[in-house]
């Protein structure tokens, strides 16, 4: 595994002796503003980012600069894309295309490969939509096939939740690798391969080979939900083909500017194209303009249907938005503190992997705060002075190394953990046998995976 060696930065221009008891209080202010008195992540980061200012020795004046800098960078570079998401999600859904990708699959498979049938819906499913969204769509799925199978509840249900948690974690254009992509100044497009490229073993470990376990130790039966439910009238799925390649789409296209930096001179007219087409904004934009087509109009879906689909995909983000927001403004205030620098002395002088102290930080925050979205900008913060001398593919698995810290062990602080309880009828400590430990099999998973490549890079 390859060593990064750390360059000191420019000195804090703050106390040296203020700066870790800022940066511990404002994380502390923050997890107990969420866990304990219930609020809203974007209040409970405004107020931390003011609170590591003032500790810090920052002017009142600089600390809002630092903050609302931030907060404008991060909804300008990642807000657009999540939105931008969130319509391809919503259109994937409502046309039917998510349910003819789960039914061709699973239709197309034996008991004995459901669950890895299952893993490969997860993943696809989870590559364009949130994971809340992928898992209330996937549910009727689940236990449908549960049922209808004989198999058990928890050997279907977690390799598909696998899948979508994977996908959440480590693969762009999800907001959580978008935010450390943003703030670690990390190439999007090599990013998401490397992220693909991790997640395939990932999903297969922490799902269907984790599932065998964990369907040993909790046994439970499918709930009555589902049994049925009627298609909406005049809508007609869209084909698995043409689904399958409207959701690769945006994939292929930022997979192919990746590709032409490496492979195609720079100046080329070819070089310039994928360049274009392969930024973010507008692979995405082209796929929700193509989805429109080809998913809305493809359904039987008239041009008002779409429009309400488009619509309605855009006020479930609005609190993820702004808590992405305030993190990137949390993240400014702790770079300018100087505590990112103060940690870059540190990580030189313990001789501790770049990679491992960046997993370890997201592993914290995690269990403290149970949101990997926290997690992530938080770490991305503290982690972002350290990227100086890494190459571009370490930069790339410094964001991966961040988002598989950012998985680690679901507990009762987390939204997520109760979401899947509920669905699936589980006690808390069935959760925890179940859900919580294939979120861990994720991070310590993709960790390693991380660090193997780092030998290559």
């Amino acid at each position: 595994m390859s060593t990064v060696l750390i360059t000191l930065a420019e000195p804090a221009t703050t106390s040296p002796g203020r700066l870790v008891p800022a940066a511990l209080i404002g994380i502390a202010l923050i997890v107990l503003l969420i866990t304990y008195f219930k609020l809203h992540p974007f209040l409970s980061l405004t107020l931390g980012s003011l609170v590591v200012g003032a500790v810090a020795g920052l002017s009142m004046t600089d600390t809002i600069a630092a903050f609302t800098d931030g907060f404008g960078s991060t909804a300008a570079g990642v807000g657009t894309l999540i939105a931008l998401g969130a319509m391809f999600g919503k259109l994937l859904a409502d046309s039917g295309g998510a349910d003819e990708i789960v039914d061709t699959i699973v239709g197309r498979s034996s008991p004995r490969s459901l669950p890895w049938a299952m893993a490969a819906v997860g993943a696809l499913i989870g590559l364009p939509m949130f994971f809340e969204i992928g898992l209330v769509l996937l549910m009727p799925v689940i236990f449908l096939v549960s049922r209808r199978s004989g198999v058990s509840l928890i050997r279907i249900g977690i390799p598909a939740l696998a899948g979508l948690s994977v996908m959440h974690g480590l693969v762009p254009p999800h907001p959580g690798p978008l935010v450390a992509i943003d703030a670690l100044k990390a190439d999007l497009g090599i990013t998401l391969g490397l992220g693909v490229l991790i997640a395939v073993p990932t999903v297969a470990i922490a799902g269907p080979l984790f599932s065998r376990y964990a369907a040993r130790w909790v046994d439970v039966p499918a709930p009555e939900l589902y049994e049925s439910g009627p298609e909406a009238e005049g809508i007609r799925r869209p084909s698995f083909g043409v689904t399958l390649a409207t959701v690769l789409l945006p994939v292929a296209l930022m997979m192919g500017k990746a590709l032409a930096d490496i492979l195609t001179a720079e100046g080329t007219v070819l070089r310039g194209v994928l360049d274009f087409l392969g930024t973010p904004l507008v692979a995405l934009l082209i796929a929700v303009v193509v989805a429109m087509f080809t998913l809305g109009l493809g359904a039987g879906m008239d041009r008002k249907a779409i429009a309400k689909s488009l619509e309605q995909s855009l006020p479930p983000i609005a609190g993820i938005l702004l808590i992405v927001a305030a993190g990137g403004g949390f993240k400014q205030t702790l770079i300018e503190s100087g505590i990112g620098d103060l940690v870059a002395t540190w990580v030189e002088n313990s001789g501790l992997s770049v990679l491992l102290l960046a997993w370890l930080v997201a592993v914290l925050i995690r269990l403290a705060t149970g949101s990997a979205t926290v997690a992530t900008v938080t770490a991305s913060g503290i982690l972002a002075p350290l990227v100086a001398n890494l190459s571009v593919g370490e930069t790339s698995l410094l964001v991966l190394a961040i988002g598989a810290g950012s998985l680690f062990f679901s507990h009762v602080n987390d939204a997520g953990f109760w979401l899947v309880k509920e669905y699936f009828g589980l006690t808390v400590g069935q959760n925890i046998k179940s859900w919580s430990l294939m979120e861990t099999v994720i991070s310590v998973t993709g960790l390693v995976l991380v660090l193997v490549l780092s030998l290559f890079l």
